[in-house]
């Protein structure tokens, strides 16, 4: 386990996450708060599906890690009355493992894939007729002794899940029919999820540890529970196992989890961009070389939620501080040098600040 999972913030799944969210998670399409235009559109291919008696479009479902892509499959299969095989792209070696999954699923079942751009090439060609004709095309022999064996397989429904859209090739991409993508919950959403998480693991929480839990959760479902389990156990200990809001801005300013959600490794990214590099432009192996992180760590662990609350901007020559950024660290921007006539002051922005009526 890397140094970025010990986060109490970090939206990548841990193995306290992975025991606990099963218990945790929706079963049905009601119970699973936020994201409502993608449930809106998923109740009618639901209804649409059953009743044609088909099985599911294939779905890809994309976005940052802990949004709730894995419990929206199970919700899928659940609402179809259908099996799940759950696995994800780097489990899945060789061909041979693609077939014995795909040949044991009945009609209708769902094949959940999780990171499925991180399928190897030669899988990911043989998903291309399982996907688009449900069969599989299979080489026997060596040589000239080599021929084709097409297996029917039964229909059902691939869903792919990825935090790299991008990552997925265009050909892969085309066979889905359907593309959704899932964004951060805003506050009520995770009070709604908080509420409910709190009823399955029987502790109480009052309005105000609600709303403190959900607005320093980062805007991730899987963040939210997990600061919940974590004031649970300090309730326990520390109160009388109620979870008040005194009680839970106590238990996280300790765990170092400021009122936007930053903790202190956010916090020393934004510090070390602004102190060491003026607040950039700094280029991401640059910035990952100087808080000991790799690049892909600081791009998809750190920066989602600094990007979303406007303390960071991506720019064609690096990562920018901004004044957001300064006025949380309580840390004073650089004053600009005075413009000349023909040169004029800038917004926050980059659009030129001048008086149109001029």
């Amino acid at each position: 386990m890397d140094d970025t999972t010990r986060r109490p913030t970090t939206a990548a799944e841990t193995t306290e996450d992975a025991a606990a969210e099963p218990t945790l998670r929706p079963r049905r399409l009601d119970q699973y708060f936020g994201q409502d235009a993608v449930k809106d559109s998923l109740r009618i291919s639901i209804a649409a599906a059953q009743g044609r008696d088909d099985p599911l479009d294939h779905i890809l479902i994309y976005g940052p890690p802990g949004l709730g892509k894995t419990t929206l499959a199970m919700i899928l299969a659940a609402e179809m009355g259908v099996q799940i095989r759950v696995t994800a792209g780097p489990a899945i070696e060789r061909t041979g493992d693609l077939a014995s999954m795909l040949t044991t699923l009945q009609t209708g079942d769902i094949l959940f894939i999780d990171e499925v751009h991180r399928l190897p090439r030669v899988v990911e060609e043989m998903l291309y007729p399982a996907m688009e004709d449900y069969a599989l095309d299979i080489i026997l022999g060596t040589g000239p002794q080599a021929r084709d064996v097409r297996l029917k397989l039964n229909r059902f429904t691939l869903i792919g899940a990825t935090t790299r859209y991008a990552a997925i090739s265009q050909p892969m991409r085309d066979r889905f029919g359907s593309t959704y993508r899932l964004d951060f919950y805003d506050e009520h959403a995770l009070s709604q999820i908080v509420r409910r998480s709190s009823q399955v693991l029987h502790v109480e929480v009052d309005e105000d540890g609600v709303r403190e839990i959900a607005r320093r959760a980062r805007g991730t479902a899987r963040v939210a529970n997990r600061l919940l389990r974590r004031l649970r156990d300090y309730a326990q200990v520390e109160g009388n196992g109620v979870i008040t809001g005194p009680l839970a801005q106590a238990a996280l300013d300790q765990l170092q989890i400021d009122a936007l959600g930053l903790d202190a490794m956010d916090r020393e990214l934004l510090r070390i961009l602004i102190e060491r590099f003026n607040g950039g432009p700094a280029g991401l192996e640059t910035l990952a070389a100087s808080v000991s992180e790799e690049a892909d760590t600081i791009m998809d662990v750190y920066e989602p939620h600094l990007l979303k609350i406007g303390f960071l901007q991506r720019t064609p020559r690096g990562r920018v501080a901004t004044r957001l950024a300064y006025d949380h660290l309580g840390i004073t921007p650089p004053r600009l040098a005075a413009p000349s006539p023909q040169q004029p002051l800038f917004t926050a922005d980059g659009i030129p600040d001048v008086d149109p009526t001029a």
